[in-house]
């Protein structure tokens, strides 16, 4: 072969090589992330799961990349959603709350899944036992549900006059509202409280809860640990500084927004472990190998702005043992 045609061969050969390279350099893994509430309503826990991806090695668009759906309470796009994450064989689908875990569950025995509930997850048929979770999930209780009776008893600390207790739960989360109006049916005669169930599931419905709430004279409010309710936090301090309304949440984020008082798990402690599964799965661990967390750090806050507003003056009991107070 002629002088010039070598290098005419081996010029060609290396301006291939940076395209070939390119297109045999695997593609970032994607991650689907589902959430029944508003992106800004968990901010704060996707800033913790993001942490637990870096704690794990993964760097969001520079390793990894996550594709968030909210569903703001549309409950009913679950299924098309979640079927195209399986069909285009997404690394990990991640579900945070009930619904999408489920739902996730029923349409891939194949994807790994990482859940985060706050019920127990053996119970809502997701995982066979907590320390051999088997299949292709994985995840973590938050134990928001377990934290209910507790919530309602310092809600009666902080407003011991308080008799008739207006429960806010969005009915079509049917585990999550279920659960909730069972624990505190059950606490609720050792307080000498009384309890009206209301519904909602929607902006409209959230008015017209607070419609009944007001008609019926009802003394407080406690909001089940719903995403779409956590969501309208804002709409829901709204309405309750305009009815003078204590309520008690599931998380801090409500109380920031103006609620009185919350008393639940560390979400995002708990969002930081579902990072770090994550992560455990992107490097090759299966589902199968890793035992169902359970969340073990919990706060109490109150919102002393809002208790000086309603006239409420917190015990120093409960100042003593708040893990927050904001001012």
């Amino acid at each position: 072969m002629r002088r010039r045609d070598l290098i005419k061969l081996f010029g060609s050969a290396a301006a291939a090589w940076p395209f070939a390279a390119r297109a045999q350099h695997p593609a970032m893994p994607v991650v689907g992330f589902i959430h029944g509430g508003s992106a800004e309503g968990v901010a704060r826990g996707v800033a913790a799961f993001r942490k637990g991806l870096n704690e794990s090695g993964y760097v969001e668009g520079q390793n990894v990349t996550v594709e968030y759906h909210w569903l703001e309470g549309q409950f009913d796009r679950l299924p098309a959603l979640i079927a195209d994450l399986v069909r285009r064989q997404v690394a990990v689908i991640v579900t945070p709350g009930t619904l999408p875990s489920q739902a996730a569950k029923t349409a891939t025995t194949v994807v790994p899944i990482v859940f985060g509930v706050g019920e127990d997850p053996v119970k809502l048929g997701l995982v066979g036992s907590l320390a051999r979770p088997g299949g292709n999930v994985t995840g973590m209780n938050f134990f928001v549900q377990e934290a209910v009776a507790k919530r309602l008893r310092l809600l009666h600390e902080l407003v011991p006059k308080a008799v008739r207790v207006a429960v806010l739960v969005n009915q079509h989360n049917a585990s999550v509202a279920e659960t909730t109006v069972s624990e505190v049916q059950k606490a609720a005669p050792t307080m000498g409280l009384q309890i009206q169930i209301l519904n909602a599931s929607s902006v409209s419905e959230i008015d017209a809860a607070f419609a009944t709430l007001a008609r019926e004279r009802l003394d407080v409010l406690l909001v089940a640990g719903d995403a779409f309710l956590i969501s309208r936090r804002a709409q829901l301090a709204t309405l309750t500084a305009r009815d003078r309304i204590p309520v008690a949440y599931s998380g801090r984020e409500a109380v920031e927004a103006g609620g009185l008082m919350s008393y639940g798990t560390d979400i995002a402690d708990a969002f930081r472990q579902i990072g770090v599964y994550t992560g455990s799965i992107l490097k090759g661990a299966k589902p199968a190998d890793l035992p169902v967390l359970q969340s073990t750090k919990f706060e109490f806050v109150i919102n002393l702005h809002t208790a000086r507003a309603l006239g409420i003056e917190v015990p120093p009991s409960l100042f003593s043992i708040a893990d927050d107070v904001i001012e």
